[in-house]
């Protein structure tokens, strides 16, 4: 009809403005050529070239220079905005990872408790989070070429060429010189040790291991697991052995590898694209046995932490009881993609990672020895209302209240505790399930210790003896 024919006649002019204007056509790339635009968004209805779209399968690997796609990166705007700029900053920035690198090291910060200093807390997420801004700008101007074959990545602004690479060298350094000097005035010189060398480590060794050995996802989980150890050498004054540190520490390196294994999953195709050596794209031949493993392995070595956190007295035994929740879920999920190795498995291990650690840290920061001295009454009426510390205190002893009258044991305990108040607290504690598991945790240990400081004892004098004679 007139109306078809007036509708393509603009739809191919909005085509060719958009061409001379050198923007994306509905966030697609496009390739001009002797047969004009070879692809168009499939939203559309127009396009009949299969290569636009993604593998349905994921099972074909193209080679390091190929491109599925039959597109290139789009030519950027003749006269970039402000709003460009700002844009692009944010993208070099990773402006969400960084976000969470944020979030993990306030995270660590109040796990260590009172007295709150509000300069060092804000020392220590500004800090980390320019350190952070600066690692992701360098680590995509050591991978334009790649990010240009790769579906993910081909929009970034160094690609697109909404920056130069001289510039967002300048925004490295600016970023990585003032984070840096940010941790080393506000915080400690071990805080701003770990930011500098999480620069290095990121940009330096775990880019260059990116194309070139699977190793580098133990690298980067070894990053990943940096700011929240940072956010507590901050809070103590660069205490960077305590166990709570290692603890922290511990969390962040394990969770990483079920929520990246996940994620490159998803993304295989894309990531041999770039020749990224990942253990999911090496993995095709094997239909993800050893990616399924990985998830299952790591995934179980994460449930410990509650448990070993709570019989080690870095935080109540109710941080173990609650952890089972979360761990089983985490398991079930993990054992649904071992035995379906589907994108839409993968995508529930991811999103499942992603609840799941701000729920762990806040369970961690809640059960923490740091915070339970308890607040009695007649010291809340002292307390200022606008001391931050005090405040947090009381919510937490508060929550931990209220958990108490869901705990089973608790109930029981405290039913049978109404005859003597006096020694309420004591008979509840002594009644708990986990309490008394750890007791006998602590006591299986203590005999080991000692049987074997004896049986070596006994040792040792038996060789003095046949050595006399």
């Amino acid at each position: 009809s007139n109306a078809t024919m007036l509708s393509a006649a603009g739809y191919r002019s909005g085509v060719a403005g958009a061409l001379r204007r050198g923007r994306p056509l509905l966030g697609r790339s496009y390739l001009q050529g002797q047969e004009g635009v070879r692809c168009l968004s499939t939203t559309n209805k127009v396009a009949t070239d299969t290569s636009c779209d993604e593998d349905k399968n994921n099972n074909e690997i193209p080679t390091e220079n190929s491109n599925s796609y039959g597109t290139a990166p789009p030519s950027p705007p003749l006269s970039p905005t402000t709003s460009d700029y700002v844009a692009a900053t944010l993208e070099l920035s990773k402006a969400r990872l960084s976000a969470l690198v944020v979030v993990t090291t306030g995270a660590g910060f109040l796990t260590a408790g009172g007295p709150l200093s509000y300069s060092a807390l804000a020392a220590a997420t500004a800090g980390t989070a320019l350190c952070s801004s600066s690692a992701s700008t360098l680590n995509q101007i050591f991978e334009i070429d790649r990010d240009k074959r790769m579906k993910r990545t081909r929009n970034r602004p160094l690609v697109r060429g909404t920056v130069t690479p001289q510039t967002a060298a300048a925004l490295a350094a600016t970023t990585g010189i003032s984070g840096g000097s940010i941790l080393a005035l506000g915080t400690d010189p071990v805080t701003a040790a770990l930011g500098v060398g999480n620069i290095a480590l990121y940009a330096g060794l775990y880019t260059y291991l990116k194309p070139r050995s699977e190793i580098n996802t133990w690298v980067g989980a070894i990053v990943g697991a940096v700011p929240p150890v940072m956010g507590w050498t901050a809070a103590t004054g660069g205490s960077l052995f305590d166990l709570e540190a290692a603890l922290l520490g511990s969390t962040l390196f394990l969770w990483q590898f079920p929520h990246f294994f996940a994620l490159s999953w998803m993304h295989r195709t894309d990531y041999a694209r770039g020749g990224f050596q990942m253990v999911p794209v090496n993995d095709i031949d094997t239909n993800g046995d050893r990616t399924a493993a990985l998830i299952n392995r790591y995934t179980w070595y994460m449930s410990t932490i509650p448990i070993v956190s709570s019989v080690l007295g870095a935080t109540s035994s109710m941080f173990a009881v609650e952890g089972i929740v979360l761990n089983a879920y985490a398991l079930y999920v993990a054992k649904r993609f071992d035995r379906e190795r589907s994108n839409s498995n993968a995508r529930k291990v991811f999103l499942t990672s992603l609840w799941y650690l701000p729920c762990l840290m806040t369970l961690f920061i809640l059960h923490s020895r740091r915070w339970r001295n308890p607040i009695e009454e007649d010291e809340q009426t002292k307390l200022d209302d606008d001391d931050v510390v005090a405040v947090l205190r009381r919510r937490v002893s508060q929550i931990r209240n209220a958990g108490r009258e869901l705990c089973l044991h608790e109930i029981l305990a405290i039913a049978e505790g109404d005859e003597n108040e006096k020694s309420d607290a004591k008979s509840k504690e002594e009644k708990c399930p986990v309490v008394l598991g750890k007791s006998k945790v602590t006591e299986a240990t203590e005999v080991g210790a000692a049987t074997v400081v004896a049986a070596t004892a006994v040792t040792a004098r038996e060789g003095m003896q046949s050595g006399t004679k």
